[in-house]
């Protein structure tokens, strides 16, 4: 391998975007992924005859000009056939209310949230006009968190007198919006807020900011939207894949990298590669693009490996991301209601929020007739982390019945209802992604580690790059392209080259 070429650590989404988008500029890169698949979490597996999405189980960014639209027709891939989500999803507030369903149709959001939330327009008008000016800032591919002159240069042009105004509501949070609109006492608003924002941001109105919190709660109204791919997931990680091999690529699927060392005064990185069969591989390379969580850094490269002290401390104080549970189900589709939405929030006492996907009819995720349906709720993962296999498995079990009831009484299901069942918890995330803990998602959108204030992509090592859900702009399979995208251009210009994704208006 040339001292020159690039290595890709993690085959998730977002490394596979990085990886493509380099192989395609005409760069040497090889891409290590540790599974035996490329997915990370937005990765599938098939018990019999059903494929289950590992985690992400709808995809934003494939409509005109959304980021997967542009990246695809700069690859000169096809994007995967999808059908827009409508509802997004239907939220379940457990107060014996009717469910909040997110429309597509944004006049048809607008009658449904002022049915559901009278009062509430003026937050709503608010939260409007920040996802847009939010909207194209982001379309105009800024750098975020600035760390030189160049990325400076990139976010000024990006900027336009709409974000310099709601530029001022930076440390706001959602809550804060609740209150300058005077819905800050509409209790079920709050409680609904509260459900969509922890499954996007990771945190509750009160602790999301406001800029970030703004834009996510209308991704699914029209001009944007949410998709459900047919085929599963994999379909995402598959056309990248094959984009990055017919550009030359190079893949190690089955190879987990073990140390990366940066000696001093030194422009190249050595990496360590252990493959399946436990051989060890020595690589060479100019530039590192690590698509993992920063915290699984500390234990890939060593205290003499070049990355400093105060660095290494400030990853060890990076907020804890959650880990999950997810129950994976099959069932007989006449047990579901005629026109069951795809996606449904309910919050449950105990679990907060619960998120369901159900497989659409014809979707090949399961046989004519049947469905799959994949829960999930967030857990703290140190619950998890040390348990005797014995203790494990009695708690796994307990859970699996939790989560299973709360279905089987909002479907109405017997015990032999269902066909198929098994859970996963963050040690299962852990062994599928590599991911230390288990953990999922990015670090929560609070005002003060989103956008501007988050955890960078350049590092303090010279050819160390960061991308991925923990980077701007965020988790989701758009964020975290976004995020792979930006790193590229990056590291082109630090080569004095540079990338040009056409914009579609």
């Amino acid at each position: 391998m040339s001292e020159e070429s690039i290595i890709v650590v993690g085959g998730g989404i977002a490394g596979l975007t990085g990886a493509a988008l380099l192989a395609k500029e005409g760069y040497q890169v090889t891409l290590v992924e540790s599974h035996s698949q490329l997915g990370g979490c937005a990765g599938t597996f098939k018990r019999g005859s059903y494929t289950f999405d590992v985690g992400a189980t709808q995809v934003a960014g494939l409509e005109s000009g959304g980021i997967h639209h542009r990246l695809f027709n700069y690859l000169d891939i096809p994007l995967p056939d999808a059908q827009i989500l409508d509802p997004g999803c239907s939220v379940v507030l457990g107060d014996g209310s009717r469910p909040i369903n997110l429309w597509h149709d944004p006049f048809r959001w607008q009658k449904e949230r002022q049915e559901q939330f009278p009062g509430s327009e003026l937050f709503w008008s608010l939260c409007s006009k920040i996802h847009e000016s939010n909207w194209g800032f982001v379309g105009r591919d800024p750098i975020l968190p600035v760390r030189n002159f160049w990325d400076l240069s990139q976010l000024i042009k990006a900027i336009r007198p709409s974000n310099l105004l709601t530029g001022f509501l930076s440390k706001f949070t959602i809550a804060d919006l609740l209150a300058l609109t005077g819905c800050q006492k509409d209790r079920r608003l709050l409680n609904f807020l509260d459900l969509q924002l922890k499954l996007y941001s990771q945190e509750p109105a009160s602790r999301t900011a406001a800029l970030y919190g703004a834009t996510v709660l209308q991704m699914a109204q029209h001009p944007r939207g949410l998709w459900h791919l047919y085929g599963s997931m994999q379909i995402l990680s598959d056309l990248l894949k094959d984009s990055f091999l017919r550009d030359g690529g190079n893949l190690l699927i089955g190879h987990r990298v073990t140390k990366i060392l940066n000696k001093k005064n030194s422009n190249i990185f050595d990496v360590n590669v252990i493959d399946s069969r436990k051989n060890l591989i020595r690589l060479k390379a100019s530039d590192i693009v690590f698509s993992l969580p920063p915290q699984s850094l500390l234990d890939l490269i060593p205290i003499d490996g070049g990355l400093s002290t105060t660095y290494r401390e400030s990853i060890k104080k990076l907020p804890k991301p959650s880990g999950a549970l997810v129950f994976y189900g099959a069932l007989s589709r006449s047990n579901l209601p005629v026109d069951c939405p795809a996606h449904i929030q309910i919050f449950d006492e105990d679990f907060g929020s619960l998120f369901i996907s159900i497989s659409m009819e014809d979707d090949q995720r399961a046989p004519t007739g049947m469905a799959t349906l994949i829960a999930s709720v967030f857990v703290d993962i140190d619950q998890w982390s040390n348990l005797d296999s014995q203790s494990y498995a009695m708690k796994k079990n307990i859970f699996a019945k939790k989560i299973r009831t709360i279905l089987n009484k909002k479907f109405n299901l017997l015990e032999t209802s269902w066909d198929h069942q098994e859970l996963s918890t963050p040690r299962s995330f852990e062994r599928w992604t590599g991911r230390p803990g288990g953990i999922v998602g990015g670090l929560g959108q609070h005002p003060d580690q989103f956008g501007p204030f988050g955890f960078s992509s350049r590092t303090p090592l010279r050819g160390l790059w960061l991308c991925g859900d923990s980077i701007y702009p965020g988790e989701g399979t758009a964020g975290v392209s976004q995020s792979a995208m930006m790193v590229v251009r990056q590291l082109m210009e630090s080569k004095g080259r540079h990338l040009n994704i056409p914009l579609f208006n």
